[in-house]
This record gives C-alpha cells, sequence and structure tokens, in this order.
C-alpha cells in the first residue's frame, strides 16, 4: 500500500445528471494540502459551504448516502468516494454547482476516469493509517446483517449477498489488492434496483435522474406493456422499456456475472471511506447497506478517535494501559496529594473509562483518617471516581487539558466497604448525559471484584485559568 499521502496535480471537471434528484451538475475536483481529507464544497451556495467527507455528517441513508450541515446538502456520496479511496487519493477538494453528482453510468468508473486524467501528485506528510489492531463487529438481527474488521497490515474486502431472488441468487466477492483490482474489477459495477422498487422510488419523488442506461433493473414482478409504457413516461424515460427474458429490465448485458454483489462492495468502500481516514484491515461483511456501511464507519471512526487522543498523551505504548500516569498529568490538573487515579486500564471514548488506584500506607490522609485504623474516606474514593471520569472529557472538548471540572451535584452516594492499606481501587465510569458545560456520570469502585462504593454526579466544565510565571 502506499505510505505517504497523494493528490491530484490538475483540476478535472464532468457534467451530468443527478441520480435521485434529477438535477444537472457540474462536479469539479480539485488538488488539496496535506492532511486536508476529502470535502464537497457547494459552489453554487452564498459563502460556498463545505462539507467534509466523514461520517459525523451523514444525514441520510435512505437509497444513498448524503450528507449535510445545516440546509447544506449533497447527496449520494458514495460512488465518487469509492473512486477516491480506490485511486488512494488523500487530499481533495470536490466541488459542485448543485446538490447531487452527476451519476454517470451507475458506477464509479466515470470519476476514476476524469481522475486518471488529472493525474496524481505524491505529498511529503505520512498516510494517516487507522491499523485495525482487535476485532470490530456490527451485527444488525432484524435485517441479518453482520460486518466484521480483522486485524490485517493491508486492505481486503469480502462481501456477501443473498436477495431471494432468481435474478440474483446469492452472490459473493472479494476485493484483495486495491491497487491492481479496483479499476477493473469493480470500478465499472453499475447501481441496481428491483423492478417492485422503481415505482414506490418514483412516487417516494426519488430517482427524478433515472433511467435504464444509470441503473440495472431486476424483474421481480410482471408488468403488462401499458403498465410499463406509463412507468417509463412517470421517470420521464424516452426510450421503450421491456420486460426482457434474462430477469434483467430491457435483458441489459451484465458486465460481470456477480455484478451486483460487486456494486455492493464498491458501495462499501465509499460509505467506509467516511471514516475520514485510510484503514488497515479485513473487511468482512454478509448482506451490507448503506446504513449499515455507516453505522460501522460511525464505529470505526470513533476508534481512530480514540487512537489520535491516547497517542497525543500516552506517548510510550504499554500493555494493558491507555494511560499511564505521565499522560494522566497531561490530561488533569489534579497533582500531589490530590492526583487520586494511577492510570487507565480501558477507554470506550464517550462511553465508559476504567481506571486504577493503588492505596499504600504513604497515603497523606492516613495518619488523620483515623489513627491506627487507617480507613480512606469515602468523598475520596467519589474523588477518584470524578478523576477518572474526566479521562471521559477528553473527546467532549477541542482542549480537554485546558478545562476544569467541578461538582455540581453527588447523588446515590453508598459506601458498602472500607478500603484500607493495600487495596487497589478499581474504578469504573459511564457517562450517563453530556450538554455543553455539563456532564452526569455514574461511577463504580472495586477491590478484588466487591463492590466497595458508588456514586452518580454531575459535574460542570470551566476554562482552566492561566497559570502565571514570574
Amino acid at each position: 500500500m502506499i505510505e505517504k499521502q497523494r493528490t491530484i496535480k490538475k483540476a478535472v471537471s464532468l457534467s451530468g445528471v443527478g441520480l435521485h434528484t434529477g438535477v444537472e451538475c457540474t462536479m469539479t475536483f480539485k488538488p488539496a494540502p496535506e492532511n486536508t481529507g476529502i470535502k464537497f464544497v457547494r459552489t453554487d451556495l452564498g459563502g460556498n459551504p463545505e462539507i467534509p467527507a466523514i461520517c459525523d455528517y451523514v444525514v441520510d441513508v435512505s437509497r444513498g448516502t448524503t450528507l449535510g450541515i445545516g440546509d447544506t446538502r449533497v447527496h449520494t456520496v458514495e460512488h465518487v468516494l469509492a473512486a477516491v479511496v480506490g485511486l488512494q487519493i488523500d487530499n481533495l477538494i470536490i466541488e459542485l454547482d448543485n446538490m447531487e453528482p452527476p451519476i454517470g453510468d451507475g458506477s464509479a468508473m466515470p470519476y476514476v476516469e476524469t481522475l486518471l486524467k488529472a493525474d496524481f501528485q505524491q505529498q511529503e506528510a505520512l498516510k494517516d493509517y487507522l491499523i485495525i489492531e482487535e476485532t470490530v463487529t456490527y451485527h444488525n438481527e432484524e435485517q441479518q446483517i453482520d460486518i466484521v474488521a480483522l486485524p490485517l497490515d493491508d486492505y481486503r474486502i469480502t462481501v456477501m449477498v443473498d436477495y431471494q431472488n432468481p435474478a440474483l441468487g446469492s452472490q459473493h466477492t472479494g476485493l484483495f489488492n486495491l491497487e491492481k483490482e479496483f479499476v477493473t474489477e469493480f470500478a465499472p459495477c453499475r447501481t441496481f434496483c428491483f423492478l417492485s422498487e422503481v415505482e414506490q422510488l418514483s412516487k417516494a419523488n426519488l430517482i427524478k435522474g433515472g433511467d435504464v442506461d444509470n441503473a440495472v433493473v431486476i424483474v421481480d414482478k410482471q408488468m403488462s406493456q401499458p403498465e410499463l409504457d406509463s412507468l417509463a413516461d412517470s421517470l420521464g424515460i424516452e426510450n421503450k422499456i421491456h420486460i426482457g427474458s434474462k430477469g434483467i429490465l430491457n435483458d441489459k448485458e451484465l458486465r460481470f456475472k456477480n455484478e451486483f454483489v460487486r456494486h455492493k462492495l464498491l458501495d462499501m468502500i465509499g460509505d467506509l471511506a467516511l471514516i475520514g481516514v485510510p484503514i488497515k484491515a479485513q473487511i468482512l461483511a454478509a448482506r451490507p447497506g448503506h446504513k449499515s456501511n455507516v453505522e460501522f464507519a460511525k464505529q470505526i471512526r470513533k476508534l481512530y478517535q480514540q487512537k489520535k487522543l491516547v497517542r497525543k498523551f500516552q506517548h510510550v505504548k504499554k500493555e494493558g494501559v491507555v494511560f499511564d500516569i505521565n499522560a494522566i498529568e497531561k490530561i488533569l490538573p489534579h497533582r500531589y496529594p490530590f492526583l487520586l487515579v494511577d492510570k487507565i486500564i480501558h477507554l470506550d471514548m464517550d462511553k465508559k473509562v476504567i481506571g486504577v488506584k493503588s492505596v499504600t500506607v504513604n497515603e497523606p490522609f492516613f495518619p488523620g483518617h483515623f489513627p491506627g485504623q487507617p480507613v480512606m474516606p469515602g468523598v475520596l474514593i467519589i474523588e477518584s471516581m470524578a478523576q477518572t471520569g474526566g479521562i471521559l472529557l477528553l473527546n467532549a472538548f477541542p482542549n480537554p487539558e485546558e478545562k476544569l471540572v467541578f461538582f455540581m451535584q453527588i447523588n446515590n452516594a453508598k459506601f458498602r466497604k472500607t478500603v484500607l492499606p493495600g487495596d487497589q481501587l478499581f474504578l469504573e465510569v459511564e457517562m450517563i448525559n453530556k450538554k455543553s458545560k455539563t456532564v452526569v456520570m455514574s461511577g463504580k469502585a472495586y477491590v478484588n471484584d466487591q463492590l466497595v462504593a458508588e456514586a452518580d454526579f454531575m459535574a460542570a466544565v470551566v476554562d482552566r485559568p492561566p497559570v502565571i510565571k514570574d
């Protein structure tokens, strides 16, 4: 795989009609500096608003993947993004003078051919690969969808579909070498739908730009010729359509025997581009769709953001440790004698964190609490939970090391067992609610798997005052 970032050498454009909106659009690909990522720009709107190609901005996945910020939308981005990933482009500005890219022939090939005309420019910065180190899974029981990412020092995707339809049957395919296989084996594969869906999509005010030349229509119901003519009129299709004898409307020839599942793989490549960085992993998917792809991309992006934050503070990788004491001191403002968490051993960003506090006889509070019978004060156990919970705020604010967290409420506090010198506290804290300047968390403290204390607490997050130096 390519190790350095790349963009294109010059601006290139293509024009056409959008599949769902039916709008005419000219799309222009432009070079972008290192670490820009992929950005869509609506040049037809005031201020030329930008939408980064990341899953945080997905607003609709009904029949394609739509990005949006405020009232700005870019529809059906998956084929464009598949072409960008397939050609291993990292930095690109995609300008559009309307809301949906040209659909072309329903595949990614028109975008690939346009980008190839621009040629590529290698940049100096290294690619920011997300390397999957542990299995990541997505499961939808109702729709029987499964997606798995497995550790691999490469990028491979295997997809299986089963539509219970004679024209499709069960199909599977796999991409094992992006550079060698994408352009010839997957980019040409066209979007498809069932004939029974066409009427529904038309009534839902979709596929306004649909045509027999930009989609493969699978015949899954019989229609009379007058009914087909009426359907063609409703879609504005001038050419005559007929059922055909091969299970495909107008007997359209497939480009590959398993073109349908190959297109599903193409869609998945485009949707997973919304992670925002290239990944190294083996992806296995059964019956994927845009909704599941985007949900999976969100899981992976969250993992990327967490790894990025960990790298920011934890410079030395340690087995079984997310943050050591040196990293914690970069994140939290507390210092001796009031820093009450020694390490973080688990972090599920925005959800749950587990910290460890080793309680020694040298703790400064033991001589006074109590002489001859040292017991850790319950309020300090809660303080340990709160400090551990502060790690959950890493992703909530741009510069967490510049913030202070103050208690507003402590509720449901219970102390079930004394904590003594020699004990090791495991502090599990979950995020319950997070607003702009307040957070609600629930904490539990354990010693040897025994619950010793628990509490719910609300805290306010404020700016840390600047340190004044002499």
